[in-house]
């Protein structure tokens, strides 16, 4: 049963919030209770006179009050609990307060400490949100998503828990990961929080300690695997496009064999995305246009060595393919630019059983002739960095410190600006770290991670590293793939939005180390990347033909920003609901 809807009154065009809901049921409703913003009005109107303290409090109070108690938490796993229970309690709220101390507090709704959170979820949900879909109720599905009380969902985040971040099997504990992406799409990308649903898709877990305890909430059973598994997402999806077929659906944290299964076979028969490969390809990317014009240098210029050719990985080299064709390079000639290891070492051409996203990306072996190996056995990173002359390092592994001081000096050696990735999440993951790059390349080196770090002292000065988070990306992408009615997200939009996030970074931001733009102003970076990317719709035949103009305007008022509506009492099948 819906609990509200969007009015406008045909008088005054005021717009407003019709309320179906009264009393206890409205203040248990996390976006439609205000607490103490309630005016008197509503409060007599909507039956909730006696359950609020008398004074009534501005969005702004309300705010600071409650950043008050988030500094009076000790640990950023409290921080984190605190902030999902508010953002349960009242969702305008919390969002005012995510946006009011944005940078603060992105570290604790999502990476590091997501990751933390998702690792103990069954120990400290106090309450579910979103749909937990399993292989007991997904028979009931329709029934399900028709249950939801919010008037129109747009955007869908699911995942199914196999690979959350850098922790692996996590099963239906991975929850934590799609009302983080959904958090970060309402604070960075203006959608509105009534229009966003995470899912979770608890086909089980491989994970002994989770199968062993007691207090584990998910589906208690090996994970579903081949076949099963498959006609389990099948019946999924033909459960979104029946009830939500106007939906984005982003694919999060499968295990990459997977991934890439599901990416091909539903692109063309939903519109949906996986962020793991496209988005984070599409954020290096950016991060590498920006090191471009820093050195003053092309893509085509460059060597790469991609160290874990999973779903990140591939995704990467798959977008620096796409731009090096940009500068007049075949598929052939791209692709021998990119060195891609695994635990096997250097792909190459003869190495029998490659996954299907490495075959792509394999180097000739007759190329590599006049190598000088360690090993002969095996081609290993150090092998490699020293005979490529690689000048670009790119690390998704999950091994804390890969990248050894050996490694970065030999970078070092090769260019005299090498350009560092370690883009494992969460912090404790990272292949090394800033001041590891400073050191070995005596501050000249040009680094993006996948977390967070504080500034590192060089030799000319405070450096600052990018976190290469694909908040940047994913949530204007979805915005502009929204508006813009597209039946599907095509690579020239991720291209589009790599192109305008790098064009982004000013002279004085590239001074200081940085390859990215701030978080301070992430509504307008995504702004400026949903009308690319609605542009590159248009263009291409697949979106709305409307002129840029338009798309200004639609897109200003697509952005929501947190405040609380005007609420009148509502009628639901023609009578007062109490």
């Amino acid at each position: 049963m819906r609990t509200f809807n969007f009015k406008v009154d045909p008088l005054t065009q005021e717009g407003y919030q019709e309320v179906y809901l009264r009393g206890q049921q409205l203040l248990n409703d996390p976006f439609l209770n205000k607490g103490s913003a309630f005016n008197d009005e509503e409060r007599i109107s909507l039956g909730v006179v006696g359950f609020l303290r008398y004074k009534n409090s501005s969005l702004s109070v309300q705010i600071a009050r409650q950043y008050e108690n988030f500094l009076s938490k000790t640990s950023d796993l409290e921080k984190y609990i605190f902030l999902q229970a508010l953002l349960n309690r009242n969702e305008v709220l919390f969002y005012g307060l995510l946006l009011e101390y944005l940078e603060e507090m992105l570290p604790i709704v999502y990476t590091p400490t997501v990751g933390q959170a998702c690792l103990q979820l069954s120990h400290i949900t106090r309450k579910f949100r979103g749909v937990y879909l399993n292989p007991d109720n997904i028979a009931n599905i329709d029934n399900i998503l028709q249950s939801i009380s919010y008037p129109e969902i747009s955007l869908i985040v699911v995942t199914d828990g196999e690979r959350i971040l850098g922790l692996g099997d996590l099963g239906s504990d991975g929850m934590g990961i799609p009302v983080g992406k959904v958090n970060l799409y309402v604070a960075a990308g203006g959608l509105h929080p009534a229009c966003c649903l995470p899912i979770t898709l608890d086909v089980g877990t491989k994970n002994e300690r989770l199968l062993n305890d007691p207090l584990y909430l998910g589906w208690n059973h090996k994970r579903l695997e081949n076949d099963k598994y498959f006609e389990f997402i099948e019946k999924f999806v033909l459960g979104i496009k029946r009830n939500f077929p106007q939906a984005l659906l982003q694919w999060e944290d499968f295990a990459k064999q997977k991934a890439f299964v599901l990416l091909e076979r539903y692109n063309d028969r939903i519109l949906s995305f996986n962020d793991d490969i496209q988005g984070t390809g599409a954020i290096a990317l950016a991060a590498l246009m920006t090191a471009m014009r820093i050195k003053k240098s092309s893509f085509k210029d460059q060597k790469y060595l991609i160290v874990g050719m999973g779903q990140a990985g591939s995704g990467i080299a798959t977008n620096i393919i796409e731009q090096l064709k940009t500068e007049g390079l075949t598929e052939e000639e791209a692709a021998s630019l990119i060195y891609g290891i695994e635990v096997n070492g250097l792909l190459t051409d003869d190495m029998p059983d490659l996954e299907v996203q490495m075959k792509r990306f394999t180097q000739k072996r007759d190329k590599l002739k006049d190598w000088k190996l360690e090993n002969p056995g095996t081609i290993t990173l150090m092998d490699v960095v020293k005979n490529s002359k690689a000048t670009v390092l790119i690390g998704i592994t999950a091994q804390t410190g890969l990248f050894s001081h050996e490694i970065l000096s030999q970078m070092a050696q090769n260019d005299e600006q090498p350009i560092i990735f370690a883009l494992s999440n969460p912090t404790s993951k990272c292949e090394c770290t800033p001041a590891d790059v400073v050191k070995a390349t005596k501050g000249k080196g040009l680094m993006a991670c996948g977390s967070p770090f504080a500034p590192v002292e060089g030799p000319n000065g405070l450096l600052h590293t990018s976190q290469c988070n694909n908040m940047y990306i994913f949530p204007g992408l979805g915005l502009g793939a929204l508006i813009s009615k597209t039946p599907k997200v095509t690579s020239k939009m991720f291209l589009e939005a790599s192109k305008e996030l790098s064009s982004l970074v000013t002279e004085e931001q590239m001074s200081q180390g940085l390859l990215l733009p701030g978080f301070k102003n992430i509504r307008e970076v995504s702004f400026r990347i949903a009308k690319k990317v609605a542009i590159e719709a248009r263009n291409s035949g697949l979106g709305r033909l409307l002129d840029d103009e338009q798309y200004d305007e639609i897109l200003h008022k697509a952005q929501w920003f947190p405040k609380y509506f005007n609420y009148r009492p509502g009628k639901l099948n023609g009578e007062i609901c109490r």
